[in-house]
């Protein structure tokens, strides 16, 4: 199933996923959702850097195509060039990320998302529309009022925090490694949303998620998201005598991590690999992980670009409790690696054929090892990496 524009858009053919084709139907999307006039837009990450800092690249990105003028406020990134308007601002967090004491995770997530809201808010200038992302929101829609800007926008880079929030809590049930943090910015989210004119989200999971909620359907904007560029096939896979499986992003329960591993765990092949890219942020992560390759030493953390992992990868698993896109198994399936993903990850969508992926239950182990095994046998997934042209 593919993405497609605003219900009210031209009928067009739809455009398999990730082919030019495609990606000139969401760079369409996307101007259409954006405002008309001067906007505002930030986001408490560096500027085309992780998830979200590419989120905001592509915010900007649409305003800078329909030749809108923009701030952008966000993190300071060490490659400030790849900015495009030299009007934009940057702002480390490192106070507020930096550990402090015996505060919890928790917490200094929810500390990071005060300090760069109340940041944020006292950079704001006279504008049209202001852009911000959810959590980060409530200090600057009070601010924007004062200014008196036309329009209040909340991009939301999550399903409905409600239902976070009950996924996060059925993660760490099944997986009490490290506390859920979610609930610490409930209340900040549904404040945000009641005070923003407009919504906007990723995915039709994510949509569906607010519709559930009883958040009014007219609210509601649909910005698509789409992989970097950068991230496309490197023609034939490299000879490798193994089986790679790489999982990227947030070493975190609430993104399936522990229920990835215990499912390379369970499998007897001795020439699989599961290289888990990116960084825990909690010592019961650190220690589950540290355990786990003791144990079984196919398994090991590998911090670094994630597109020098995909390109020897044989198979991207995503089994997140709820991701809202996820670009990570976006950016899997612009290399040609095939993924699995949970039925709580938005860019399902994208996945049109049983070749290019496959969706499990969220968080059902047995489905996940039994699918990891298949994909090692050839069995599914096309028996290699799909073709994207």
């Amino acid at each position: 199933m593919t993405l497609s524009a605003e219900s009210d858009a031209p009928e067009t053919e739809p455009q398999l996923p990730l082919t030019a084709g495609w990606r000139a139907e969401v760079a369409r999307a996307q101007e259409a959702a954006v405002p008309s006039g001067p906007a505002v837009v930030s986001a408490p990450a560096p500027f085309g850097r992780g998830g979200l800092g590419r989120h905001l690249q592509e915010i900007a990105g649409a305003l800078d195509r329909r030749g809108e003028p923009s701030v952008c406020i966000c993190e300071t990134s060490e490659d400030r060039g790849s900015a495009p308007s030299s009007e934009r601002l940057f702002r480390g967090l490192a106070r507020a990320l930096r550990p402090a004491g015996r505060v919890s995770p928790a917490w200094r997530i929810w500390m990071a998302s005060v300090e760069f809201d109340t940041y944020a808010a006292r950079q704001l200038q006279a504008a049209s529309h202001l852009i911000a992302f959810n959590g980060t929101a409530v200090a600057q829609f009070r601010a924007a009022g004062r200014l008196g800007f036309d329009s209040l926008g909340l991009m939301s880079a999550n399903a409905h925090y409600r239902h976070v929030v009950r996924q996060h809590a059925r993660a760490h049930r099944q997986y009490p490694i490290e506390r859920p943090w979610a609930t610490h910015l409930l209340k900040r989210n549904l404040t945000e949303y009641g005070q923003a004119d407009r919504v906007y989200v990723t995915s039709r999971y994510a949509h569906e998620s607010f519709i559930e909620e009883g958040f009014p359907e007219e609210a509601l904007s649909f910005f698509p998201l789409t992989p970097d560029p950068r991230f496309a096939p490197n023609g034939a896979p490299g000879a490798s005598s193994t089986f790679d499986i790489v999982y990227i992003g947030g070493l975190t329960v609430d993104k399936g991590v522990p229920l990835l591993v215990d499912a390379v765990r369970r499998l007897p092949h001795a020439d699989m690999r599961l290289n888990l890219v990116g960084g825990w942020g909690t010592r019961g992560m650190r220690r589950f992980l540290e355990e786990s390759g003791a144990q079984d030493p196919r398994i090991r953390v590998s911090p670094g670009d994630p597109l020098t992992h995909l390109a020897d990868a044989d198979l991207c698993v995503h089994a997140s409790y709820t991701d809202g896109f996820g670009y990570a198994p976006a950016e899997a399936l612009a290399c040609a690696v095939p993924v699995i993903v949970s039925e709580d990850t938005g860019m399902k969508d994208l996945i049109d054929t049983d070749r290019i992926g496959l969706v499990l239950p969220t968080g059902d182990l047995d489905a996940l090892t039994e699918a990891i095994d298949a994909a090692y046998g050839r069995q599914i997934l096309g028996g290699g990496r799909p073709s994207l042209s």
